[in-house]
């Protein structure tokens, strides 16, 4: 669902300028000015040439987990950038998205921009986890490192909410497993109360226009906003969705875009859903032949039998959660902690850990696992990302609502991911995107000319957007394609000597690696 990291680069430094806006500004921060650069859509003027306000980071943190990564951090600076609600209505409501920006040590070419995915994923507090190693990289010094929250996410203005954290707290404990026509009427009513709340708490207005759609309008707002005529992008996972449709969009204000853990922007949602199911399965099974050759594997020595075993540790939750200090493990947390572990091989040692633990009639480590999927941190507060999950999906895709798909969806992805199998019978459910409060957004449409060649990377193993996706988004965008031997989701940036060279040659002299380069 979500991953992070960064990029690398050199080529003519960039025709704008920058100019230190004088002003009356609170004490620590720095007003500056360096756009507008490059296209400016008409009417769009006052956005695309704003001043921004520097300052320091302390007061975006929203949770724990973002605290620890933004506050009392060296080399670190953010700012809120205003953008239009609707940009169909430009001189009407505004919203601030937040900034986080490592300048560069050197003789800089210009910003780039990076979104570690979701769709929810705060692109500041990514930035600043991967801040110190890229400091002392090429990168850190040639280009700005510069890390935002979508519009609706993280330190955004306002954020997406439909829950609150006790909310959230009391849905993780409600397992709906039961497919029984009142089972089914029951899961459909809360997830009707779900869209309701969305609506209640976070506005129609804010909903209608949280999509992708405006998320790609807004970048390329940041591009001139931070002086960059042509936009330097990566994007990991759902990232690379906002990357192709930004080529779709400003085609010709492009430099270059990596685009790792690659989602297809042309392919059925349905046959995604099955797609990625599939690809759990695949590193459920590696997980589960690389533990039975270790003597302390919780699901036992012969890899066939691991799908059963792993069903047997975790069905009993249905009845009977697992205290966890004053909380209890459901077995929805218990299969998210799992899906969690999917993806990064360096996440199997504490899953197998947890259903160890959860042989004991113990869930600690589950737990944790699910509190970092959900991002909440250990003082029960819940970051944007699960809401903005949902209302970003509901306006990029059309709700599935036909009865008959929705039963084959719950069969084939039965089939597909064996191990999640709650031996109920596969019955499809209305999802809050059926209740939706507003209409989507998303619009098909094509890359146009005078976008320059993009590097997409894929993983032979990756769980969340499997390797067939990479392959026909490289088609799609006329990219080059760099293939990963692995079993994790994303891989630049990550430590692959052969991965990153390969991807910082790209960036530095926007050279491609030979046709059918792969790495492992």
């Amino acid at each position: 669902m979500r991953r992070s990291l960064l990029l690398l680069l050199a080529l003519p430094v960039l025709a704008s300028c920058t100019t230190v806006v004088t002003g009356s500004p609170k004490a620590g921060t720095t007003l500056e000015q360096r756009g507008p650069a490059g296209a400016v859509p008409a009417g769009l003027e006052r956005f695309y040439g704003q001043r921004l306000g520097w300052e320091d980071c302390d007061a975006y943190a929203t949770t724990g987990s973002s605290a620890a990564a933004l506050r009392n951090k060296r080399n670190l600076e953010c700012a809120r950038l205003e953008v239009p609600l609707d940009y169909s209505r430009p001189d009407g409501k505004t919203i601030r998205l937040g900034l986080l920006r490592q300048p560069a040590t050197g003789d800089r070419i210009g910003s780039l921009l990076m979104n570690p995915g979701g769709p929810g994923g705060s692109g500041m507090t990514a930035a600043a986890s991967l801040a110190p190693g890229v400091r002392s990289s090429p990168l850190g010094e040639r280009f700005d490192l510069v890390g935002f929250d979508p519009r609706g996410v993280g330190a955004s203005e306002p954020r997406v909410q439909c829950l609150t954290d006790a909310e959230r707290d009391a849905e993780r404990l409600d397992v709906d497993v039961d497919t029984s026509p009142a089972g089914v009427a029951e899961t459909e009513a809360e997830n009707k109360r779900y869209a309701e709340k969305c609506a209640e708490y976070s506005g129609r207005d804010l909903l209608a226009n949280v999509g992708t759609r405006d998320v790609v309008r807004d970048l390329d707002v940041m591009r001139s906003a931070l002086g960059d005529e042509k936009l330097t992008y990566l994007g990991y996972s759902y990232g690379t969705y906002i990357g192709a449709e930004y080529a779709e969009a400003f085609p010709g204000n492009v430099r270059a875009l990596v685009l790792d853990g690659a989602v297809d922007p042309k392919q059925d949602q349905v046959e995604s859903l099955i797609a990625q199911g599939a690809g759990f399965q695949k590193s459920f099974d590696a997980f589960a032949a690389w533990c039975a050759r270790r003597q302390d594997c919780a699901l036992g020595t012969d890899p066939a039998k691991a799908n059963q075993a792993f069903r047997d540790l975790t069905l009993p939750l249905v009845q009977r959660p697992v205290a966890v200090g004053d909380r209890q493990l459901s077995y929805n947390d218990a299969i998210t902690g799992a899906i969690q572990a999917m993806y990064s091989q360096e996440l199997w040692a504490p899953l197998n850990s947890g259903l160890a633990e959860l042989k004991e009639g113990r869930g600690d480590v589950l737990m944790l696992l699910a509190d970092n999927y959900f991002d909440r941190d250990k003082d029960g507060r819940y970051g944007s990302v699960t809401d903005a999950f949902t209302a970003i999906k509901c306006v990029d895709e059309q709700p599935v609502t036909d009865r008959a798909v929705l039963d084959d969806v719950a069969r084939r992805y039965k089939a597909a991911a064996p191990f999640l199998d709650d031996g109920n019978p596969a019955v499809g459910v209305l999802d809050p995107c059926a209740f939706w409060p507003v209409p989507p957004t998303a619009q098909d449409g094509a890359p146009g000319p005078g976008l320059p060649p993009v590097l997409v990377i894929s993983t032979t193993g990756d769980p969340a957007t499997p390797y067939e996706a990479g392959v026909s988004l490289a088609r799609e965008l006329g990219g080059g394609l760099l293939t990963f031997e692995g079993n994790q989701h994303t891989v630049y940036l990550q430590g692959d000597e052969c991965v990153d060279t390969a991807g910082n040659a790209y960036l530095v002299d926007l050279e491609l690696p030979p046709a059918g380069t792969r790495c492992s």
